[in-house]
């Protein structure tokens, strides 16, 4: 599904460069769980951005099934992002003056219709946001903020998840309901990359990827 070839990144900061991937490879295969796990500064959220096409590497090539994604021009790149995959941040990334409805809509590649409504209610109904679907994102707890940047992710029937850090602002209790979503996801069929500081998504992925300063150092 993904092939990453000698990815490097080099950020300039106060003069200085800072290489936060160093010649990363690997391949994400179709239907694989994978949690990216590595200190702060490590190069994990450069990692996932690079993945989903937001983030042109310095060096080396990302390969998305056919696309050799950093070949696309901008329009194609975005487009393949809209339809195939699901971002979900820690930090949520909801519209404040927008109701949850409208918030989860907004991930519609084009103007929403009755269908891409239809979708976008049944989703809250599964995350448990039904009664809230008036409500804007202020008048939510965290734990329902997440969930309803996860059901905004899935909204176009992503074949995979990139996910940074969805449960670091949560509860024990919240991040288990967060995570569960992901693992529903996976078994359905769907892909997933998630990083984490934490084991909470240890014990379902099915490979574990560990970044020291940018380094691949385990797989």
């Amino acid at each position: 599904m993904i092939r990453c070839e000698e990815i490097t990144k080099t950020f300039s900061k106060n003069g200085s460069n800072v290489l936060s991937l160093d010649k990363f490879t690997t391949d994400i295969s179709s239907g694989e769980f994978i949690a990216v796990r590595g200190p702060s500064g490590s190069g994990k959220t450069t990692l996932l951005l690079t993945l989903g096409g937001m983030q042109r590497p310095s060096t080396g090539k990302v390969q998305f099934d056919e696309h050799d994604l950093y070949a696309l021009s901008p329009s194609e790149r975005a487009n393949l992002r809209s339809r195939q995959i699901g971002f979900v941040f820690q930090m949520f990334y909801l519209v404040p003056y927008l109701d949850i409805l409208n918030n989860v809509l907004l991930a519609s590649p084009g103007k929403p219709g009755k269908v891409e409504r239809q979708r976008a209610v049944e989703l809250l109904e599964q995350f448990g946001l039904s009664n809230r679907i008036t409500h804007r994102p202020d008048e939510l707890s965290a734990g329902e903020r997440q969930r309803l940047a996860v059901a905004r992710a899935l909204l176009n029937r992503p074949k995979i998840l990139l996910a940074d850090e969805p449960t670091g602002n949560l509860d024990p209790d919240n991040a288990a309901v967060v995570i569960d979503h992901f693992v529903q996801f996976h078994q359905s069929g769907g892909t997933v990359v998630l990083v984490t500081h934490g084991t909470a998504a240890d014990a379902f992925a099915n490979r574990i990827i560990r970044l020291n300063q940018g380094r691949l150092i385990e797989d």
